[in-house]
This record gives C-alpha cells, structure tokens and sequence, in this order.
C-alpha cells in the first residue's frame, strides 16, 4: 500500500520516544512519527534527559541514537529493556557498532527513509509482544 496516511494503523497512537542529538534528524523522526500517527515524546539530545523520560513517561516505543552527544546509548537501552519497552537503535555504522547483548534489536540504518523507519518500528513492537 503506498498511502501511508491509511496504511499505518499499526503505529496510530503510540508514544514514542526519540533519543537523538542531531537536531535535522529528530526534526525528520518526528515529522516521519507524526505522519504515523504517534505521538512524540522527546527529542532527548542527551543521554540524562533520555534516561528522565524512561523513568517519568509512559512510552510504547524508543528510537535510540547509539551515539548520543559522544556517549553511548546503552543505559538508556537497559532501562527500557527492563521495563520491556521495544526500541530500535538508529545509527550511521550499521549494526556491527552494537554491544553483543543488544545485537537483536532493529537496527535502523542512517540515511533513512519513512518506509525503513515504519518497517523497524512494527518490527521491535513485533519481538515485545
């Protein structure tokens, strides 16, 4: 289905939390999540506003950069881990730049484009539930 207003029930209100430092590519997640239907909660630029956002919101989904502002991502990965809450990890290195223990994660290949972006995220809800 190419209309992707109709074709992402899947997505439609779910909160999403976007972890990136790049302030063009959280404009573009965020622009891309709203044309699914989700609500956003971030962008967190840094790794301690991300990790507030995993203890105060209630959060269905993460986007996680794994460099963020120079520190690896990974506190923020074990935090949702242990609350069960699916996130792709978004980076430019490919997933041979994540830890072994996180290496069954969606990977979300950068550039990409709104299609990769959808794919990764049914694809983490997928493995959660």
């Amino acid at each position: 289905m190419t209309d992707s207003v109709t074709s992402d029930g899947d997505l439609n209100g779910l909160r999403i939390l976007v972890v990136e430092d790049e302030a063009a590519i959280s404009l573009l997640l965020e622009d891309m999540l709203l044309d699914f239907g989700c609500e956003v909660i971030g962008p967190a630029a840094r790794l301690s506003a991300a990790l507030d956002a995993v203890a105060r919101e209630q959060v269905d989904l993460a986007i996680l950069d794994v460099n963020v502002a120079g520190e690896p991502i990974y506190p923020v990965a074990e935090a949702l881990a242990q609350r069960s809450i699916p996130f792709v990890f978004s980076t430019g290195y490919g997933s041979a730049g994540i830890r072994d223990a996180f290496r069954d994660r969606p990977v979300l290949q950068k550039p990409f484009a709104q299609n990769d972006l959808k794919q990764k995220l049914l694809m983490a809800r997928g493995k959660s539930a």
